[in-house]
């Protein structure tokens, strides 16, 4: 039986089958649609010769509903072209242009762009901007990618585990590669193309140093052959102390010259299996990670050491500002900027720092992360976490679209309206590198991430990445349309629920600035209780800071002074409870139970009122869902009615586990109207969860 894939023409021939809400949908196509044909549709020429310039029109002619012009396919330099005068320099290298154009004396409507992959893009764009409901009678499409690195980081271990992965195993079958190559690459590589992403990273950046021998190279440069010709290239994590493991020698001090020339030789020998290899990233000192500090070497001297090996072959190094290490008991939010601001101007020209959105750990709210805007001298590129490994994993609701947009839309301070997002793509600071990277959610489940919308955190980091501009809330109406069709009731439905998730997700896990009170390791669950953990930052406790008097991290002099670490502007700010946005207030400020609010009411009642707005906003989302039963195919939305009940479950443990630990620390009531918890404190301090998904082992 032939594989039914995304790419494969079959699966057009079942479209007018599948456009049935009543026919299951196990949502493997993802948000690419069905198919406007029962056939491939003539009236669309490619010109050029291009792999990449076929798939282009091959994805046309299957998903283009019937025009009343033929569809032209071309290059901006194409000699057809050349009375248009096309300001190609414009578009930059992956930037596309969609409009209607006399072409050879006839009217058509002209998909172009000044490289192969720019076609491929505006091919993408028309189909999303029709399957959208946009109108082709004056169409006139033009974009360009802000930021030059589009990554997907995969967590994925050699084992085929899946790190902080809850939709199965990972999606490389390293063992029969590079002998089979699973259809699933292409269709894997299809999806990116359609939403700009342009690299990915294939394996954990808890990296074993076998990912760099012989055979894993052979391995990754046959995934490298698929995935070229949709404009990704693949990059690898990097071990730091591989010069030692593989290479037999005794220390991998980067100030070392034999080190050095090992790591150039290793450099050389990969990209003699795959010519347009990205890079490497660089996970070092971080959670037991080897790296340059173990010499007494600084993260400079390790990442341009690196990077002096890929330069010659056009090569970068990302090298990771996550330093989660027992060196700073003050406080593990300052340990970053401690470390890397620094070294500002002292990396080589093709390292990026990759800082995460926040100081912490991808919790579900953290200000954005004092790097940004604090290293002018040194490209960043900003690390997003696709997969949910704080937001309830795959089978909570939560869009991830709002917080991205509330990051990338943060003012620094430092100069007006320089922003997280001027930063990233380089504006800011006049960097030529620049990029985003997500840490992806994808594995070998049937629908690729665990459930539906889940999908949609995928699809928004592209987005977001190519412009980080967009808006979340456009974006996830244009998903909804591609997903579910054009129904403006399932539409208006869908994104009502998924703009208001992430927030009801904040406010039953870890409202007004509270974070990283999730249960040991797995950090499936709520642990705000936990304290006997080897090392302080290691415990919930060490967040919260919890006691008879009050609640909260404070980060003002009094404190830890993390504030410092910030602008001047936003650190006046953020000095002050009273300036400090209510959604950050616990983030930067001790304060008392009985703090007054700017409602009027005090802190412990606004505390509760957030949690119980957590638990009523699933409820309702829930209750959304059932009225779009008749209108969604039978098969997703039963499997999303199904998490949307363990996410009301999930949300009451949560917010009744959270108020048991804080009543036993504060002494006081619940406020009127709110229930009390299900169980006594004993009994959520027991719950155990040894094989919770996702957990490195």
């Amino acid at each position: 039986m032939k594989l039914f894939t995304l790419q494969n023409p079959l699966w057009a021939c079942a479209a007018l089958v599948l456009a049935s809400p009543a026919v299951a949908d196990d949502g493997y196509r993802l948000w690419l649609g069905e198919g406007a044909t029962t056939q491939a549709r003539s009236g669309v020429e490619v010109r050029g010769e291009s792999e990449t310039l076929r798939l282009a029109a091959d994805e046309l002619r299957r998903n283009l509903p019937a025009l009343s012009v033929p569809v032209v396919v071309a290059r901006a330099d194409d000699a057809a072209l050349a009375g248009l005068r096309l300001d190609a320099r414009s578009l930059g290298s992956e930037g596309y242009a969609v409009r209607r154009a006399q072409v050879a004396g006839r009217e058509v409507l002209l998909v172009t762009g000044s490289g192969d992959v720019g076609v491929l893009y505006g091919a993408f764009a028309l189909l999303r901007h029709i399957n959208s409901g946009g109108d082709i009678a004056n169409i006139d499409l033009a974009s360009s990618p802000q930021t030059k690195l589009r990554i997907l980081n995969h967590w994925d271990n050699l084992d085929g585990v899946v790190e902080r992965g809850y939709s199965g195993q990972s999606l490389w079958d390293w063992w029969v590669l590079p002998d089979f190559k699973d259809p699933r690459y292409a269709d894997y590589a299809r999806a990116n193309a359609s939403i700009g992403i342009n690299g990915t990273v294939l394996n954990n950046v808890n990296a074993k140093a076998d990912s760099l021998t012989a055979p894993y190279i052979a391995k990754a440069a046959a995934l490298a052959d698929v995935f070229r010709l949709y404009g990704i290239r693949v990059y690898l994590s990097a071990r730091f102390s591989a010069p030692i493991e593989l290479g037999g020698l005794k220390t991998a001090d980067p100030r070392d010259p034999a080190v050095a020339a090992w790591w150039k030789a290793k450099a050389d020998e990969i990209y003699r299996a795959i010519p347009d290899f990205g890079g490497f990233l660089v996970k070092a000192n971080s959670e037991g990670q080897p790296g340059p500090r173990d010499y007494g070497a600084s993260h400079a001297d390790g990442a341009n050491m690196l990077a002096a090996a890929v330069k010659p072959h056009n090569g970068i190094v990302m090298w990771r500002a996550f330093v989660y290490a027992d060196t700073d008991p003050e406080d593990r939010a300052k340990q970053a900027y401690t470390e890397f601001k620094p070294l500002d101007g002292s990396f080589a020209d093709n390292v990026l720092v990759q800082v995460k959105n926040g100081a912490i750990d991808f919790q579900p709210r953290e200000p954005f992360h004092p790097l940004f805007g604090a290293m002018p001298r040194t490209p960043l590129i900003a690390e997003f976490q696709i997969t949910k490994e704080y937001l309830g994993f795959a089978t909570h609701l939560a869009y991830l679209g709002p917080l991205f947009e509330e990051v990338l839309d943060a003012q620094t301070g430092v100069w007006r309206g320089e922003t997280v997002a001027s930063v990233v793509t380089g504006k800011a600071d006049g960097h030529s590198l620049s990029g985003m990277a997500g840490v992806a959610n994808i594995g070998r489940d049937r629908d690729w991430s665990g459930g539906t919308f889940n999908q949609a955190n995928w699809y928004v980091f592209g987005r977001m990445a190519w412009n980080p501009s967009l808006s979340s809330e456009a974006i996830a109406r244009e998903w909804a349309a591609q997903t579910f069709g054009n129904d403006p009731v399932v539409i208006d439905t869908v994104v009502a629920m998924m703009m208001r998730s992430r927030e009801a997700v904040v406010d039953y896990t870890g409202p007004l600035g509270l974070a990283h009170l999730f249960a040991t390791g797995h950090h499936y669950g709520p642990g705000p209780w936990v304290s006997d953990l080897a090392r302080p930052e290691w415990n919930p406790v060490y967040y919260h800071r919890a006691d008879r008097q009050g609640i909260g991290f404070d980060r003002t002099r009094t404190g830890s002074n993390a504030v410092a670490q910030y602008a001047p502007v936003l650190a006046r700010r953020y000095a002050d409870p009273k300036t400090t946005p209510p959604e950050e207030l616990l983030w930067f400020h001790h304060l008392p139970w009985d703090y007054k609010m700017p409602a009027g009411n005090t802190l412990w009642e606004e505390m509760v009122r957030r949690y119980d707005r957590g638990v009523a906003e699933v409820d309702s989302m829930r209750s959304q869902w059932a009225t779009l039963r008749p209108r969604i195919d039978a098969e997703r939305w039963t499997k999303t009615d199904a998490f949307l009940g363990v996410q009301q479950r999930e949300a009451r443990w949560w917010r009744d586990a959270s108020l048991a630990y804080w009543m036993s620390i504060n002494g006081l009531p619940l406020p009127k109207g709110s229930a009390a918890p299900q169980h006594d404190l004993e009994w959520y301090r027991q719950q155990s969860f040894p094989f919770a998904p996702g957990n490195p082992k």
